[in-house]
């Protein structure tokens, strides 16, 4: 058995990669010699905890070739930063595109692990000239970061915010423009998209995502998708999810089988009609 991630004791992953890339994806390999649809997204997309993620009930349900491209804690560097994963999604009859936070990806104030994108690697000039009084060798994590920063200055912190946002927006454009199939864009929440606010919340996944950045990028895709879970769809124990005692609190607020299968509901009937 191959258990991609400590504590998943119950759950084989199938571990795979695509082409030199040292990213390991949920497999098992799906061969790309066929015509394929292929699922770029973050937790939710590779499914974790999950035996059968969106994905692979799609291609149950339809005969479609998924390929699952979906990684933990993804942001959207982890597609434009490896040539390997982004030739392989373009090469893709269809992609399905799900909306990640954006928190996770390198801009003017912090950079992020090209792969690990939650990983904070380091502040720029800038960010620790606008936050002289923290120390940034304190963090590991983007969202550990975000949320102390936002602690000591939710003022200074909504021009961080600001700036994600932006970045998120153009590096959403530059990823669908690398994609020279059909795209559907996939919001996977427990609550649909937030109007913009002038204050930015840290407490709902997609981060810093609101429904005005979906409506920009909506012009640059053939479809868009809204699936919103309801909390008792959420991952626990006792509906078939493989969640390890020590991995509860990691699991909370996750996707659970009956949303994965409301996905696979509403994006199947979309994927044939555009495929």
């Amino acid at each position: 058995m191959a258990y991609l991630y400590p504590g998943d004791r119950s759950l084989d992953y199938f571990p795979c990669r695509y082409g030199t890339s040292r990213v390991l994806f949920r497999g098992p390999r799906r061969n790309l010699d066929r015509p394929y649809v292929v699922a770029l997204g973050g937790t939710e997309t590779y499914g974790k905890f999950v035996p059968e993620p969106y994905p692979a009930l799609i291609e149950a349900a339809t005969g479609l070739c998924m390929v699952n491209l979906g990684y933990v804690n993804a942001g959207i560097d982890l597609y434009l930063k490896d040539p390997d994963v982004l030739d392989t999604a373009a090469r893709a009859r269809l992609a399905v595109v799900q909306i990640m936070g954006a928190q996770n990806l390198t801009n003017r104030f912090y950079t992020v692990h090209p792969r690990r994108n939650d990983r904070f690697l380091h502040a720029s000039p800038l960010l620790r000239h606008i936050y002289r009084d923290v120390d940034f060798t304190e963090f590991s994590f983007t969202r550990h970061m975000l949320g102390a920063l936002q602690a000591v200055s939710v003022d200074r912190f909504e021009v961080l915010a600001e700036e994600l946002r932006a970045a998120w927006v153009s590096r959403m454009k530059c990823l669908l423009a690398s994609l020279p199939c059909k795209t559907l864009l996939l919001w996977v929440a427990s609550a649909p998209p937030p109007s913009p606010g002038r204050r930015s919340g840290l407490t709902h996944d997609p981060l810093l995502v609101d429904a005005e950045m979906i409506a920009v990028l909506r012009a640059h895709a053939a479809h868009y998708v809204e699936v919103v879970a309801p909390p008792a769809a959420l991952l626990s124990a006792q509906d078939g999810s493989a969640i390890a005692p020590d991995c509860a609190c990691a699991a909370q607020g996750l996707p659970g089988p009956a949303v994965h299968r409301l996905i696979a509901d509403q994006l199947g009937p979309e994927l044939l009609r555009l495929f």
